[in-house]
């Protein structure tokens, strides 16, 4: 595992991704997203020790740098193209996660809106969960998903519905 810390416009952003191959350095996929809620330091020492072993690589996560980068300064961002280590599709979460991850920038979609979307009509509940155990807030922007009569719901990430907020007020969607 290979780890980073750079500032935004927020503050600082950690992730962790699944070690490269050789062959490909930058094939290793998205385990672990923290958003600005930490000191720099604070958060290096975080990920070190939620991630034994793993090495400190700013380079392998440049691009993802700068992705957050621009969003966090409030300019539309995409980031789909960032390869991410997520449960099988065959699974309930799996399914949830790659659905959130369809969401517009910009735009918002409720719990039962992405429980019919994963085939389980009656399933917003359990979609709440799943997305309470999102490890890649931002890149499967769960911030986007709000209740059905248009109040936020909440935000497991660090920073809390405040942030989903403010994320919510960087896109325009409130």
């Amino acid at each position: 595992m290979v780890y980073a810390v750079w500032t935004t416009a927020a503050g600082p952003i950690g992730a962790v991704r699944s070690a490269a191959r050789l062959s490909s350095p930058k094939s290793g996929g998205l385990v672990r997203i923290v958003l600005p809620h930490y000191g720099a330091a604070d958060l290096a020492d975080l990920l070190a020790f939620e991630y034994p072993g793993s090495v400190e690589k700013p380079d392998e996560f440049a691009d993802l740098a700068e992705l957050s980068r621009v969003y966090f300064n409030g300019q539309a961002v995409g980031f789909d193209d960032v390869a991410c280590d997520l449960p099988s599709a065959k699974t309930f979460t799996g399914r949830v996660l790659r659905a959130c991850r369809t969401i517009p920038y910009g735009q918002t979609r409720s719990y039962s809106w992405l429980a019919n979307a994963v085939g389980k009509p009656t399933g917003a509940r359990a979609v709440a969960a799943a997305l309470g155990r999102n490890p890649l807030p931002l890149v499967i922007p769960c911030h986007r998903v709000i209740y059905a009569n248009e109040s936020l719901g909440g935000f497991s990430a660090a920073g809390g519905v405040e942030l989903k907020r403010r994320m919510l007020v960087i896109e325009g969607a409130m």
